[in-house]
């Protein structure tokens, strides 16, 4: 496995407060997955959502829409569109990686992705590696996830102060890369 080639025109800007994040997309390894993720992020699903899921050393997670109105609940980390995206393993989980979010072998054996939660690991992963659809990586403000990751949170890994997120699909040129 190796990592995404720089593809296409469109990159993906992740605003936090702690910052932004640049996601060059793997749409060659991964299309049905960039392409959903696009989706939803011109319509505007990923914005008001937070990061609901923070675990030092590992990842952090985001994309559920029950986060919007309630960023603390119980509930986070259960939402989405109603829909799972083909999985499309090919890629490495190393430190940057953008990835999807899915349901246990035990309930999802075809490994589908979630149509909306995803993740980006702040280290290498390997065990993740053959499990989970990589579809794109940071290339540009990683700094931000190590500062989202490095939250004091709660037992269910929930950030104690919200880290919300507004996401947007640009051209590579209008995010300065």
């Amino acid at each position: 496995m190796s990592q995404p080639a720089s593809t296409g025109g469109e990159v993906a800007v992740i605003e936090t407060k702690f910052g932004k994040m640049i996601v060059e997309f793997a749409e060659k390894e991964a299309p049905k997955t960039v392409a959903n993720f696009k989706k939803l992020a011109k319509e505007g699903f990923y914005n008001g959502t937070t990061f609901h899921r923070v675990i030092p050393g590992f990842m952090i997670q985001g994309g559920d829409p029950n986060t919007k109105t309630d960023p603390l609940s119980a509930r986070a980390g259960t939402g989405g569109p109603d829909y799972t995206v083909v999985a499309e393993i090919k890629l490495p989980h190393v430190r940057g990686s953008l990835a999807t979010a899915r349901l246990g072998d035990d309930a999802n054996p075809s490994k589908a992705s979630s149509g909306s939660q995803f993740f980006i690991n702040v280290k290498n992963n390997d065990f993740l590696n053959g499990g989970y659809t990589v579809f794109g990586r940071v290339v540009k403000g990683v700094e931000v996830a190590d500062q989202a990751v490095s939250q004091p949170r709660n037992a269910r890994d929930n950030p104690n102060e919200p880290i919300r997120m507004d996401v947007k699909i640009v051209l590579r040129a209008e995010a300065g890369l």
